[in-house]
């Protein structure tokens, strides 16, 4: 998990370099520690929405274990008066709420309300270099990868 660690650090930098009074909205897919560093890169008024527990897959002891701390970060962070929001998706237990919520999302970006930045896109089966590209801790936006062939 070296890229993870890399990220983690290169991440919240860079986005205090492009957005110094913090961003409207974080998406992020690691969960674990890296919560806090998505928690602060938010300005007045923004969400956090976490759906992802990558960073939580080396915890031991009972398969919960992990998903505490992150409700309880979430939880507290949710009712102290600091002018942000939190949330989190379990996507497996809670689908519809997910499913409306990103139909809602993507709505936003074909209206042009959100700006998604891709870095680079990827073909399927170049999915190795496209995981070397984001391990890098270079990247700028986003990684998409697409059906071969197009």
């Amino acid at each position: 998990m070296v890229g993870t660690a890399v990220v983690t650090h290169v991440v919240p930098a860079r986005v205090a370099d492009i957005a110094p009074d913090g961003v409207d909205a974080v998406f992020d897919h690691v969960g674990g520690p890296g919560l806090v560093d998505s928690w602060r890169m938010l300005a007045p008024g923004g969400t956090l929405v976490s759906y992802g527990v990558a960073g939580t897959l080396d915890a031991t002891g009972h398969r919960l274990r992990p998903f505490v701390p992150i409700f309880a970060r979430l939880l507290c962070w949710k009712v102290l008066p600091n002018g942000r929001d939190a949330t989190f998706y379990y996507v497996n237990r809670w689908p519809r709420y997910f499913r409306e919520d990103v139909t809602r999302l993507f709505e936003l970006l074909s209206k042009g309300e959100l700006d998604a930045t891709i870095d680079e896109r990827f073909s399927l089966s170049q999915a190795s270099e496209a995981l070397g590209k984001l391990d890098s801790g270079e990247v700028t936006g986003k990684v998409v990868l697409l059906p071969d062939g197009e």
